[in-house]
């Protein structure tokens, strides 16, 4: 008999989101930071020298946060995990009849949940209970390193792309061509992002964009009000 492959995307979801959050946050914050400094009158070299400190800075500070983060999920997953370990050395019954109320819950009928219960429990009982109990899996499980990694990795090709831009571009049009260009940056990368997650390619690309030009547009605001301060 052949067998029926199917493809799903939630083992993408970890280093998905911190690579797309990751790169999201390089480009706006780097084209952000090069937008104001511009726009306060700055040359060309203060503009770079202040997009490779925010560069350097970010990708720390995302690799820092994220891993922090996630390993206080990864933590809680462990605690959870040693306590239903615990609770199943105690009791096991007890624990049988609360994976059966679960299976009830779904929609089995009393006596087949009881079978698929005492079945998964005589195989694997804690890994019945991390998924169908606790909504642990191999997949959803917190990984710092890969998250911290994936983020650092991502936040810097993403703040790379407005900082070479600043390099090469025609200084007296700077800010423009870093808007136009972070703009276009955005909306591949949620349009790209949308594509690997299933979702709505415009509706993923539009949404990044919209938002890094708002986050754009009040730096490069902030900084022409500074520079005309001084």
């Amino acid at each position: 008999m052949r067998r029926h492959v199917e493809h799903h995307r939630n083992d993408r979801i970890g280093w998905l989101r911190a690579a797309v959050l990751g790169a999201n946050d390089g480009i706006v914050s780097t084209a952000s930071l090069v937008l104001g400094v511009a726009a306060a009158g700055s040359g060309r070299s203060g503009v770079l020298v202040a997009g490779v400190a925010g560069l350097v800075a970010g990708a720390m500070s995302m690799a820092a946060g994220e891993y922090v983060s996630v390993h206080s999920q990864a933590d809680t997953e462990r605690a959870d995990l040693d306590r239903e370990r615990q609770e199943i050395e105690a009791d096991p019954a007890a624990e049988q009849r609360e994976l059966t109320a679960i299976y009830v819950g779904r929609g089995l009928d009393l006596a087949l949940a009881r079978q698929v219960a005492a079945q998964l429990s005589a195989r694997d009982a804690l890994a019945a209970h991390a998924r169908d109990e606790l909504g642990i899996t191999e997949a959803l499980a917190a990984r710092p390193v890969q998250a911290a990694l994936a983020s650092a990795a991502s936040f810097s090709i993403g703040a790379a792309l407005p900082l070479a831009v600043a390099a090469f571009g025609p200084e007296p049009q700077l800010v423009a061509w870093t808007a136009a260009t972070s703009l276009v940056f955005l909306a591949l990368l949620g349009g790209l992002a949308a594509r690997a997650g299933g979702a709505n390619v415009v509706t993923g690309a539009s949404r990044v964009a919209g938002w890094g030009a708002l986050a754009m547009a009040v730096t490069a605001g902030v900084g022409a009000l500074f520079g005309a301060v001084t």
